[in-house]
């Protein structure tokens, strides 16, 4: 019988303060396991709107919530791990990792969202 592996994303890790951890896909392929394989229900995640970019990934301890501050850097990391790196006030997608889904058949690193709210950041990396 053949052993099952875990999925392994290769992705930047950031610390935020109140013990969150922020995850950056690399690639399209690393985008699908995070957002598909790795995210727990309850985790965010985020994209910015209309470009390309990373899928990103907001964990903390499990039941905790983060405060708009939080969410907020988390966006950030995924403006600037997009196209809008250069580009000022950013639009980024927000929902829980439980309404990203795959459409069938979809090129990696595409998903479907529901439930998307919208932060306007501008492109940052965490102090």
């Amino acid at each position: 019988m053949a052993e099952y592996k875990e999925p392994v994303a290769d992705a930047w890790e950031y610390t935020l303060p109140g013990g969150w951890t922020v995850l950056a896909g690399r690639t399209d392929i690393d985008n699908d396991i995070l957002s598909l394989k790795l995210a727990a229900a309850n985790d965010h995640w985020f994209h910015v709107r209309g470009m390309p970019g990373s899928h990103v990934l907001l964990r903390g301890d499990e039941g905790g919530q983060p405060d708009r501050g939080i969410l907020e850097a988390a966006a950030a990391v995924a403006a600037w791990h997009s196209k809008a790196r250069n580009g000022g006030m950013t639009a980024v997608s927000c929902t829980l990792a439980k309404h990203v889904s795959k459409p069938r058949g979809a090129k990696p690193g595409t998903v479907h969202i529901k439930k998307e709210r919208v932060l306007k950041v501008r492109p940052a990396l965490p102090e």
